[in-house]
């Protein structure tokens, strides 16, 4: 940390970093405020993976969420279960898995199994949250071995490595996705790839692939939660988790001054009057401007019928607010290409979508979700966590079994707290307010360029 305050301290005005300008309380209250959005990712992914160190092995989180410590990976079986609250938004579509990357200590191996023609994804995300690889179904990606390695490794780089991607910050994620349809025959069959899934240091590699049983591995206790996502970042230690972040996350062209100015906090700090000025606005930061953005309305592109949505995810360069509203409401989203989200807080008549109604969604016969790999729409409660339903469905899509085509070929689904007698096309609606959030995996040129979009959801 010393080191990196003597680069970003005076010399951005060629004074020398003895003599520092005074601060004033003003002016470290509005410093304290942009510094705050802009470490509130990469605070938030530090503290994930600071987690993760913790851990003897890989396991089960709370015996729902896949974790394990750095250079390793841990793969669920099965979707993962209503209860988690580690993750906001999570989905049924896919088996997940979580790998956390440091490879300052070791590079680390990515090890693809041969998916042959069912849909999969491996998202590997820098510290900001930025996708710093390509790797999937829809990438035309090999199966093999691929290598993970510090921005200035100068390694040799083993025979049978596909490819080596370099990972920018000092930390990192690795979160395969595998599709699976809601059958017990497709449950059973994706075991096999799934157990061929796995991350390593690459004092490990040998060559061959690695086959791990990930129905047997053992369970961890949960961080506490109040009902809505763990709390990831906390205010209170903004100072300490700035002073990791300027170590771990190199500026990018154009921010060196914004470096600085995050330099200039933590020297303006160990001054008790204004570290108290600056604890306290970051507590006000958090409330005012980062709390809000956990609500799909206040933020993205706006399109018609209520909906939201962002064209650069995992790929947010200098767009602080939209990274940081990805990263509160639903963190670690998958690059455009990837993934398309779309993101519904209000009904066709801009009103709060809310369990005490009953609502219809119609897809056209020809405007169906336009994706390449497989789409779902799931359903989630005020703190955007699935709610207890009693047929156990919480998305529907392409992975649902005997979804009914209206008489002209298109789509109506049903979204209410009540049996609407046929369970076929009904996504049970929690009680009080909700949300709906639409993906399309692998979207077709359509979703990708804007000129499709989901239609509005009306009271039915």
């Amino acid at each position: 940390m010393e080191r990196s305050l003597r680069w970003y301290t005076g010399r951005m005005t060629n004074r020398p970093s003895a003599r520092p300008n005074r601060l004033s309380e003003a002016w470290v209250r509005a410093l304290t405020r942009i510094v705050y959005v802009w470490a509130w990712v990469p605070t938030n992914v530090h503290n994930r993976i600071a987690a993760f160190e913790r851990l003897p092995g890989p396991g089960r989180i709370g015996g729902m969420v896949p974790g394990a410590p750095p250079n390793r990976a841990c793969m669920l079986t099965e979707y993962i279960q209503p209860a988690e609250r580690m993750v906001a938004c999570p989905n049924q579509d896919v088996a997940y898995g979580v790998g956390s990357l440091d490879p300052q200590t070791s590079p680390v191996v990515i090890q693809v199994p041969d998916f042959g023609p069912r849909f999969w994804v491996y998202e590997l995300c820098d510290q900001r949250t930025d996708a710093f690889a390509r790797l999937g179904a829809m990438y035309d990606s090999a199966p093999g071995h691929y290598l993970v390695v510090a921005e200035d490794w100068s390694g040799d780089v083993p025979d049978g490595i596909v490819d080596v991607f370099r990972l920018p910050t000092r930390i990192g994620i690795c979160i395969p996705r595998v599709f699976f349809a809601d059958t017990e025959e497709d449950r059973v069959a994706v075991q096999d790839v799934l157990n061929r899934i796995d991350v390593y240091p690459l004092a490990e590699y040998d060559g061959t692939e690695k086959v791990r049983d990930w129905s047997s591995i053992p369970e961890f206790p949960a961080p506490p939660s109040d009902g809505g996502e763990v709390a990831w970042v906390d205010p209170a230690d903004f100072i300490e988790r700035l002073q990791d972040v300027l170590r771990e996350v190199p500026a990018r062209e154009g921010e060196a001054a914004l470096y600085a100015q995050a330099a200039d906090l933590v020297r303006a700090a160990q001054t008790p009057g204004l570290r108290a000025a600056i604890l306290d606005e970051a507590a006000r930061t958090e409330a005012e401007v980062v709390a809000p953005l956990f609500e799909f309305r206040n933020y993205g592109i706006a399109l018609p019928g209520g909906w939201t949505t962002v064209d650069n995810n995992a790929d947010f360069g200098t767009d602080y607010l939209t990274r940081t509203a990805i990263a509160r409401s639903n963190i670690f989203t998958n690059a455009l290409r990837e993934t398309r989200y779309f993101y519904l807080d209000l009904d066709d008549d801009a009103h709060r979508l809310d369990g005490a109604n009953d609502y219809a969604i119609t897809f056209a016969a020809d405007s169906l979700p336009p994706a390449l790999g497989f789409w779902s729409l799931t359903v989630y409660n005020q703190e955007h966590f699935f709610e207890p339903n009693p047929i156990d469905r919480y998305s529907i899509g392409t992975k649902t079994p005997r979804l009914q085509l209206d008489d002209d070929g298109g789509l109506t689904i049903t979204v209410s707290r009540n049996d609407p007698g046929s369970s076929a096309n009904w996504l049970p609606a929690p009680a009080g307010e909700f949300s709906l959030y639409l993906r399309l995996y692998w979207p077709d040129q359509a979703a990708v360029d804007g000129s499709w979009s989901p239609p509005g959801v009306e009271p039915a």
